[in-house]
């Protein structure tokens, strides 16, 4: 079961609540699961009760009895638990699991880039408007592609004229809308960071435009960005050569495996637990950072993504050793090495940044 599997049952239970008017409150239009964090229980942890209790006039512990009622016992879920004020917390089925990771193996190596987008947002207008700084103006364009990750439509605008050789660093801004214009949309937010202290033609120069991008959203918006020249660093000390390495891995996995007469296949289950939940997460990564206006999240979790691949990749190699014949095992290890260059290609189209083939 995804995240998004277990967002659908929730509320699912909740429409069936006020269905059977246990719970008198408005059905949300999309609930929110995430993964737990550190020391807390089960494997995904919902708020919607604290939601709804509220609008329902009823407790949050109540409101979440009335939902793990309607919820326990769903395929894929194993245990639902109340924590604190109210939380619901699950813990998935394993005997689901090995289904479920086949499903999502071959679901990002079917979908490519497409993997983990969602049209929750489909026909929503929204408008990104930022000052006229490098910084900020390469964080929108992120937010946008993110924000169409979930299927709505954007545009991003400067509060001036666009500064000198941003289309470099692939800024594509137009002006700043008048009120009659931005009354159309539904939604209309400025993009704000800390600026970089250079230009776009400086940080090109001196860094070429993917570095130079990683070094400007990897920090979070509030946070300084370092731009030294570390980014240039060809070892594993520098995060976006191990994420663009890893990329490169996979795609000659491919290459090597083509030549070798093996092909994909996700027939027997991979023991690579980090690099499972790796590729779950990426659907949640995509929507908590379109919500949140958060690029830095895409970037930290390919340094996820790359870390638990280059694990696998060293413990479990994907192709034959030695006499080694091919087998399911190694069909099955190539498609999982196939499904983390998808993600990892996508989080990086997703900051601007080229996915190489090699490294």
């Amino acid at each position: 079961m995804t995240p998004a599997d277990l967002s659908r049952t929730v509320l699912r239970a909740v429409r069936r609540a006020v269905d059977e008017d246990a719970l008198r409150a408005p059905v949300p239009a999309r609930v929110r699961v995430e993964r737990t964090r550190p020391g807390g229980s089960g494997d995904y942890a919902c708020a919607v009760a604290l939601q709804l209790a509220g609008p329902a006039g009823l407790p949050a512990r109540g409101v979440a009895e009335i939902l793990r009622e309607r919820v326990a016992g769903a395929p894929g879920i194993g245990r639902v638990e109340i924590t604190g004020p109210g939380f619901l917390n699950f813990t998935l089925d394993a005997t689901t699991g090995a289904e479920t990771r086949a499903a999502r193996v071959r679901e990002a190596r079917e979908l490519g880039l497409r993997y983990g987008r969602v049209t929750t947002e489909a026909g929503r207008l929204q408008r990104l408007h930022h000052p006229r700084e490098i910084r900020a103006a390469v964080l929108a364009q992120s937010v946008a592609r993110l924000l169409r990750t979930q299927g709505g439509q954007v545009i991003v605008s400067c509060t001036e004229e666009p500064g000198p050789r941003w289309e470099e660093l692939g800024v594509r801004t137009g002006p700043h809308p008048g009120a009659e214009e931005t009354e159309k949309t539904v939604e209309s937010a400025g993009i704000r960071a800390v600026p970089a202290g250079a230009t776009a033609g400086a940080l090109v120069d001196r860094l070429g435009r993917d570095a130079a991008l990683w070094g400007l959203q990897r920090p979070a918006a509030h946070d300084h960005a370092p731009l030294g020249d570390d980014l240039l660093v060809q070892g594993e000390t520098n995060p976006l050569f191990l994420v663009r390495y890893a990329h490169a891995r996979a795609r000659a996995l491919t290459r090597e495996a083509a030549r070798l007469g093996l092909t994909a296949g996700y027939d027997t289950d991979v023991d690579a637990p980090a690099l499972h939940t790796a590729l779950a997460d990426h659907p949640g990564v995509l929507a908590t950072a379109a919500r949140l206006h958060a690029p830095d999240r895409v970037a930290r979790h390919l340094e996820t993504v790359a870390d638990a691949f280059l694990d696998f990749h060293g413990t479990t190699p994907p192709l034959p050793v030695g006499d080694e014949k091919p087998s399911a095992a190694h069909r099955s290890r190539l498609a999982l090495a196939e499904a983390a260059g998808t993600v990892l290609a996508g989080g990086l189209f997703v900051l601007g940044i080229h996915a190489p083939p090699h490294v």
